[in-house]
């Protein structure tokens, strides 16, 4: 179920300066998102990553983007070099809390860290998209690439995780000529 509120739209997002926030991450220091020394980054914005003993409901599988958190954070970690080549690092991000992340990018091999945001801050700060399932509300897939510390792409409600990182890679090439 999707949560009234006025849309955002990515245009809307383009040529802000990332807000400075400070999140929780899986390595083990909070990361604040201004902060310079982080430098330029990508920012893939999930609703949760599944164990995989977890059931997956189909109340779940109805709402459009929210499967493949999994695969779209096992995409970034494969690509994670490619990136790196364009000089952005990779960061993820959703409400779960950081113990389950931590499992996550464990189980997942990821090289990069996850950021818990259980309070939705970023999404109160910028107006990202959520929705609420099973009484959580949980960010919609979104992406943003921030370099020197403003947002310079926006990718709202994305609907196909798994393509989205390998997508955006390649625009991201485009743009640059590589």
């Amino acid at each position: 179920m999707t949560d009234p509120a006025a849309a955002i739209l990515e245009e809307d997002l383009v040529g802000q300066l990332i807000p400075n926030l400070v999140f929780a991450s899986t390595a083990g220091s909070a990361v604040q998102l201004a902060n310079a020394s982080l430098g330029d980054f990508v920012l893939f914005i999930y609703p949760r990553i599944a164990r995989p003993e977890d059931p997956v409901a189909a109340e779940w599988l109805a709402i459009p983007g929210a499967r493949g958190c999994t695969a779209e954070s096992c995409e970034f970690r494969d690509l994670a070099d490619d990136y790196r080549d364009l000089g952005l690092s990779i960061y993820g991000l959703s409400t779960q809390a950081t113990a389950d992340q931590a499992r996550a990018c464990e189980r997942l091999h990821l090289p990069y860290p996850l950021l818990s945001d259980p309070g939705l801050a970023l999404q109160r700060v910028l107006g990202l998209p959520t929705f609420t399932f099973e009484g959580h509300q949980l960010y919609k897939r979104s992406t943003l690439v921030v370099r020197q510390a403003t947002i310079t792409v926006a990718q709202l409600e994305i609907s196909d995780a798994s393509s989205h990182p390998s997508e955006l890679l390649a625009q991201l090439q485009r743009c640059t000529g590589r």
